[in-house]
C-alpha cells in the first residue's frame, strides 16, 4: 500500500536553515510525512478511483499506526554530514592556511557532500584539524562570524556543521570567546547595517547552546549575552537577526536553570508582538512569527495568555501532520498545517492516513531555499531521526530535492534539471497509482516520471 507522504527534510547541521511548512486549510485527505523544517505547502488532491468511499476508515488505521521502527543499518546514512577523516599514522598535518578562506570554500562545496562515502573536503578537514587546539578554535569561530554571508541560504548550517564537528571547546576557550565577543545590549544596536556579523554571532551561539550541557551552558549565558540575544529580537534589528537570537535562546532554555533565567527577563512581553508575523507575506518574518508563537505556547509561558491550539480553527481542516506519529525535536503548529525543526537532528512526521488508488497530487511553497527531501513514501519506510533514515533514504520512498538538485531513491541520488528552488517556489507532487510512476513539478514544470519504488511498494 503507498501511503502519501510528504517529507521534508531539515537538520541545522545538515545544512539548511529552517522551513515551515503549510497546507490549505481545504483540502482533500491526504497523509503526509515531513522530515522537519521550514516550508509552507498546499496539498490539492484527486482520486480518480472512487477510493473516496472508503477514506475514513483508512484515516483511522492509519492515525492508529505505528511508526516501524528497524535496527539500526551499521552505516546509517547522513544526507548532508560528511564522515570525519582522521590524520593516518604517517600522515603529516596539514599546513595552516587562511581561516577565512577555508571557511568560504567549505560554503561553497558544501552543497556537493550528498553521499556518506566522501572524502569531506580538504578545507573542512583542515579546519577541523586547527580547531584541535584552543587558539585554532577561537580562530575557526571568529572566522565563521566575520566571512560567512547573509545571503547564502546554508550559512548557518555551515556554522552548525563545523562547529558541531569540532572537539568540545575547554573552559578556557569559552571564556576567552566570550571576552573576545564582548557583547551587550549597545553591542547588538552596533553595525544594524551590517547584519551578517549578528545573524552569524546568534548562529554560534546557538549552536554553542545546543552543544553544551549543563554548568557549561549557564556559565555561556552570561548577562552580556543574554542582553544582546534580548536586544537582537528587538524591531530594529534585521528579522534573519531575530530569528536567530530566539533560536538562540530556545536552545539555552534546554537547560532548566538557563530556562529559568530567560524567562524572568520578561521576553514573552516581546513573543507577543513577534507571534503577529505568523502569517505574514514575508518569509523571513513568517518564521520568526512562527518560532514566537511556538515559544509562547511550549517554553516562555505568558500568564493570561491563552494557548494558542485552545483557539486555533480546524473545522475545514481534514488532513493535518499527527501529532502522534512525529519524531521528538520537531516544531508543530497548533493547527497541524506548519512544522519547523531547529534542532541538529533528522526529524519526521507523517499526516493522518495513506491512500492506495487513484491519482493524487498536492504543493508545497518552500519559505526557505536550504536542503529538504520532500515526497511520497509507503508505510515500510523508515524515518530514524538520529540514524538519518528519511524520504528517499530507502526502497519505499522517493523524494524531491531542489537545493541540491537530485532526486533520491533508496538512499541514492540522481540530478535532475530543475534549477534550484528559492523561497516563494511552488513544489508539485503527482502520484498515479494508475500508472504506477511520480512526477516532481518546479512552479509547473515537471520532470521525467519516476518508478523505481513501485517495485518495492506494490
Amino acid at each position: 500500500m503507498i501511503v502519501v507522504a510528504l517529507v521534508v527534510f531539515y537538520a541545522s547541521r545538515s545544512l539548511f536553515q529552517g522551513l515551515l511548512l503549510t497546507l490549505e486549510h481545504h483540502i482533500p485527505r491526504l497523509l503526509g510525512a515531513l522530515k522537519a523544517g521550514n516550508m509552507g505547502n498546499s496539498c490539492v488532491c484527486r482520486d480518480d478511483s472512487g477510493a473516496e468511499d472508503n477514506v475514513e476508515s483508512r484515516s483511522r488505521q492509519t492515525e492508529n499506526s505505528t511508526v516501524h521502527v528497524p535496527e539500526s543499518r551499521s552505516h546509517p546514512r547522513d544526507p548532508v554530514r560528511p564522515p570525519r577523516r582522521g590524520r593516518g599514522p604517517h600522515e603529516p598535518r596539514r599546513k595552516k592556511q587562511n581561516v577565512d578562506g577555508l571557511v568560504l570554500d567549505t560554503l561553497a562545496v558544501i552543497r556537493t557532500l550528498v553521499d556518506n562515502d566522501q572524502e569531506p573536503p580538504y578545507s573542512m578537514i583542515t579546519l577541523h584539524e586547527m580547531a584541535e587546539t584552543d587558539e585554532g578554535w577561537l580562530e575557526v569561530v571568529q572566522s565563521l562570524i566575520r566571512v560567512i554571508p547573509l545571503e547564502d541560504p546554508l550559512g548557518p548550517a555551515v556554522i552548525t556543521l563545523l562547529l558541531d564537528e569540532c572537539p568540545l571547546p575547554t573552559k578556557d576557550a569559552l571564556q576567552r570567546l566570550t571576552e573576545i565577543l564582548n557583547l551587550s545590549g549597545a553591542a547588538a544596536c552596533q553595525d544594524a547595517c551590517h547584519p551578517a556579523k549578528h545573524r552569524n554571532t546568534t548562529a554560534v551561539l546557538g549552536c554553542l547552546a545546543e552543544k553544551l550541557a549543563g554548568p557549561a551552558s549557564i556559565g555561556l549565558l552570561s548577562p552580556g549575552i543574554l542582553e544582546y540575544l534580548l536586544q537582537s529580537l528587538n524591531f530594529q534589528s534585521h528579522p534573519t537577526v531575530m530569528l536567530f537570537a530566539l533560536i538562540a535562546l530556545e536552545k539555552f532554555a534546554q537547560t532548566s536553570e538557563n530556562k529559568m533565567t530567560v524567562s524572568q527577563s520578561c521576553i514573552s512581553d516581546q513573543l507577543i508582538l513577534l507571534e503577529k508575523w505568523a502569517d505574514n507575506p514575508d518569509y523571513l518574518k513568517r518564521q520568526v512569527g512562527f518560532c514566537a508563537q511556538w515559544s509562547l505556547d511550549n517554553l516562555f509561558l505568558k500568564e493570561g495568555r491563552q494557548f494558542t491550539y485552545e483557539k486555533v480553527d480546524l473545522t475545514n481542516i481534514r488532513a493535518m501532520l499527527n501529532s502522534n506519529d512525529v519524531s521528538e525535536y520537531l516544531k508543530i503548529s497548533p493547527h497541524g498545517l506548519e512544522a519547523r525543526c531547529d534542532a541538529s537532528s533528522f526529524e519526521s512526521v507523517r499526516c493522518t492516513f495513506c491512500v492506495d488508488s487513484g491519482v493524487w497530487y498536492y504543493e508545497v511553497t518552500v519559505i526557505t531555499s536550504g536542503v529538504m527531501q520532500i515526497g511520497w513514501a509507503t508505510r515500510d519506510s523508515k524515518f530514524l531521526n538520529h540514524e538519518g533514515y528519511g524520504i528517499g533514504d530507502d526502497e519505499y520512498s522517493c523524494a524531491y530535492d531542489g537545493c541540491r538538485q537530485l532526486i533520491w531513491y533508496n538512499a541514492r541520488s540522481k540530478p535532475h534539471s530543475h534549477p534550484c528552488w528559492k523561497e516563494g517556489d511552488t513544489i508539485g507532487f503527482l502520484l498515479d497509482l494508475h500508472e504506477k510512476q511520480m512526477i516532481f513539478y518546479l512552479n509547473g514544470n515537471q520532470l521525467p516520471a519516476e518508478k523505481q519504488v513501485f517495485s518495492s511498494a506494490m
